[in-house]
């Protein structure tokens, strides 16, 4: 099975891991160390392996470059404008320090006023230079910022470049638009070449490459039929690029276009999201649906430590304290400034945000945003916990909030924090997102908000606040949280997993295999691996 992250804080990747082990499948799943050393555990009868990754071409050739023409005295790439500035730093220390132990001097009477006088004059002479000098390299670090705002790559001549490749080369042109996709490569494809597995589990669009390569050199060396099951999270056409250049998008869905057709099974998170896949890349049929539901049964893993701790204990309130939860990504797009916004109208009522970078620039934006407000001690940014625990510490707040924004990607699935705060029988307040607030409106379980808007989203809050029973009386409905539990997608992976590698059935030959591949003279060769049940 591969991942492009750490494991830890991916509740899905987690749960498919675990639960096909424990279905007798021999799983080892593969992800991306946050260091430069390997890290292995284990996840149930599931081996976790995390590759370091270096980053050898994320960087496109001219960021290594100066701009020389536009903005000859920027500093070079190279780090040194930030040794420079602390250089600058540790001159005014310096003089400053210099300064103070004149003045001792002085009230000490140990020096003449003459030599007072001159040593002086020179200290201010260098700290007139010491400005200049301060200013001057300010001057050059503002020039390589703004040299570096090609990196975004939307100049005439970089869209002309993006079209080029894209017009000539198709969906190989990711390996001019995006290069940073062939890291992956060179830490994952020797790893998964010699566990050799008869099955590659690729999760979301940047492992999806990776795993059909491996499939390819499988094929390629008569070693035996390697299937691959391609897990798309995301509807990659309707996400928000997560870097800012204009290439990303192009370059990863060429990238995707190009390996889709090498998937022997897809699956996915949701059955609209399951509809735009049949139908972007003409699949044969539908993907499978195995949706983010929590693993409530899992068992604390011996490598985490036991959480003992409550929501409310962690945010320092009593069990009377109004308490609003969001628990997930922390990112622009998930509306979590809202919340922030809304908290000067919620009189005594609190936050937690259980967020993936508690210390995270964002979260620090919002932190002051709250201080300004005047709210800052009712906002508690708090860690992750392990998925297995997460119901459970949810299960203290009054209110789950989905405060996302409108894009593609978050009107057509129901996300892993509803579910989440579903089983922890929370009441919801979710924007006005396609499929949560059709969802939400039929079973009666929260409130809707237009999104961005404090005043509808105050209102929400105030609504369920005034009468939680009634929300929470929605998750008595026979056959609601039932349908939502991990073990009932648990099936539907092992069918998955089953049909293409059947137990005790042998490999298929190099013909039936042959005919089997997506074979196209434009292809070039170039997250738990999994094997069979006994």
């Amino acid at each position: 099975m591969l991942v492009d992250n750490a494991v830890n804080g991916d509740s899905r990747v987690q749960k498919l891991a675990r639960s096909a082990a424990e279905l007798g499948w021999d799983v080892t799943l593969l992800g991306r160390s946050p260091t430069a050393e390997p890290q292995t555990w284990k996840l149930g009868e599931a081996k976790v392996r995390l590759l370091p990754m270096p980053r050898l071409m994320s960087k496109r050739r001219h960021e290594y470059r100066r701009a020389m023409l536009r903005w000859p005295l920027a500093y070079p790439p190279t780090g040194i404008p930030t040794q420079r500035a602390a250089a600058v730093r540790a001159w005014r220390a310096d003089i400053d320090l210099r300064v103070k132990l004149l003045d001792i001097a002085q009230r000490s009477g140990k020096e003449s006023a003459a030599d007072q006088r001159w040593r002086r004059r020179w200290l201010y002479l260098e700290r007139v230079a010491c400005g200049v000098r301060r200013r001057w390299t300010s001057a050059r670090r503002r020039m390589l910022t703004l040299a570096r705002g090609r990196r975004q790559l939307t100049s005439p001549w970089d869209r002309l470049y993006t079209w080029f490749w894209l017009t000539v080369s198709k969906e190989r042109a990711w390996r001019k638009l995006e290069p940073s996709l062939w890291d992956y490569e060179f830490a994952y494809g020797p790893v998964i070449d010699e566990l050799a597995p008869d099955l590659i589990h690729a999760n979301d669009f940047r492992m999806l490459g990776v795993g059909a390569r491996a499939k390819i050199r499988a094929l390629a060396g008569r070693q035996h039929r390697t299937e691959l099951v391609w897990d798309a999270h995301e509807f990659l056409p309707g996400i928000k690029p997560w870097a800012a250049n204009a290439r990303w998008k192009p370059g990863h869905l060429a990238h995707e276009r190009e390996y889709a057709p090498y998937a022997d099974a897809v699956m996915t998170v949701s059955p609209a999201l399951s509809e735009l896949l049949r139908d972007a890349y003409r699949l044969p049929e539908m993907p499978s649906v195995v949706l983010n539901a929590p693993a409530v049964d899992h068992d604390p893993e011996p490598h985490v430590g036991v959480l003992t701790a409550s929501l409310r204990q962690q945010c320092g309130i009593s069990s009377e304290t109004p308490l609003m939860v969001y628990s997930g990504v922390a990112a622009e797009q998930r509306g979590l400034a809202t919340m922030v916004e809304a908290m000067p109208q919620l009189d005594g009522v609190h936050v937690a945000l259980v967020v993936n970078h508690p210390d995270g620039k964002l979260v620090a934006d919002l932190v002051d945003r709250a201080r300004t407000l005047g709210v800052a001690d009712r906002l508690h940014p708090l860690p992750y916990v392990p998925h297995w625990q997460v119901v459970g510490f949810l299960s203290g707040a009054d209110v789950g909030v989905i405060p996302i924004h409108h894009w593609p990607n978050h009107e057509i699935a129901l996300i892993t924090k509803f579910f989440e705060y579903s089983h922890a029988r929370l009441p919801l307040v979710v924007s006005d997102v396609k499929t949560m607030a059709e969802t939400v409106r039929a079973t009666g379980q929260g409130e809707v908000f237009r999104a961005k808007d404090v005043a509808d989203f105050v209102r929400a809050v105030r609504a369920i606040l005034a009468d939680p029973r009634r929300y929470r009386a929605a998750y008595d409905t026979p056959g609601l949280l039932e349908g939502w539990t991990w073990e009932a997608q648990v099936r539907v992976l092992d069918e998955v997993y089953s049909r293409l590698c059947p137990p005790g059935v042998p490999a298929a030959d190099d013909a039936t295999v042959a005919d089997h591949f997506p074979v196209a003279a434009n292809h070039t060769i170039g997250d738990v691996a999994v094997r069979p049940r006994g």
